[in-house]
C-alpha cells in the first residue's frame, strides 16, 4: 500500500498564515470518522524540519500554506514540487529552515525515501498580522482544498 502524507504549515496565531493548519485540523477530523489505511496528516507548524522528517517514507506529498504574493486573497496556487524544487542549499539553521527548504533538503538526504510525487497548495493571504481566525476569502479558498484534498483521500490506494 502506498503512503499518502497530507502536511499543513503556518501559524495559526498570524491570522490567513494559519491556513494549512485550519485545513489539516479538518482533515484529522474527517479521518477520525473515515479511516484510511496509507494517509498520514501532519500538522507541522513553523517546523519546516517536520515537513522534511513527516514527508520521509511517503510516496506522496501534499503540502498546504499561506501565500503572500500580492494576488486576489483567497487565491488557490496548486503547484507541482518539482517547481519548487530548485532552490538554492538551505542554510539547515532551525530558525530559517522552512516547506521549501524540506523539498530541496529532504531529496538530497533521503534519496530514494522522500517522495517524488509532490504538490503544494498555496492559498493567498489577505491578513497576516496577529490575530486568530481565517479572513472570509480565505476560509473559503480553505473550504475549496479541504475538499479537494477529501476528494484525493478517497482515491487514495
Amino acid at each position: 500500500m502506498s503512503e499518502l502524507s497530507i502536511i499543513g504549515c503556518g501559524n495559526p496565531n498570524r491570522s490567513d498564515d494559519g491556513v494549512g493548519v485550519y485545513i489539516i485540523q479538518k482533515l484529522l477530523v474527517y479521518l477520525h470518522n473515515n479511516p484510511k489505511p496509507g494517509v498520514r496528516i501532519f500538522d507541522s507548524g513553523t517546523a519546516g524540519m517536520d515537513v522534511m522528517f513527516q514527508a520521509r517514507g511517503s510516496d506522496a506529498l501534499v503540502i498546504i500554506d499561506a501565500n503572500s504574493s500580492e494576488s486576489e486573497p483567497g487565491s488557490i496556487f496548486e503547484v507541482p514540487g518539482k517547481e519548487l524544487e530548485n532552490m538554492p542549499e538551505p542554510s539547515y539553521n532551525l530558525h530559517d529552515f522552512r516547506w521549501d527548504n524540506a523539498l530541496f533538503a529532504g531529496r538530497k538526504i533521503f534519496k530514494e525515501a522522500f517522495p517524488t510525487d509532490v504538490t503544494v497548495f498555496l492559498i493567498e493571504a489577505e491578513e497576516l498580522s496577529l490575530g486568530i481566525g481565517l479572513s472570509s476569502a480565505v476560509s473559503a479558498a480553505a473550504d475549496i482544498v479541504y475538499s479537494r484534498l477529501v476528494e484525493r483521500i478517497e482515491r487514495h490506494k
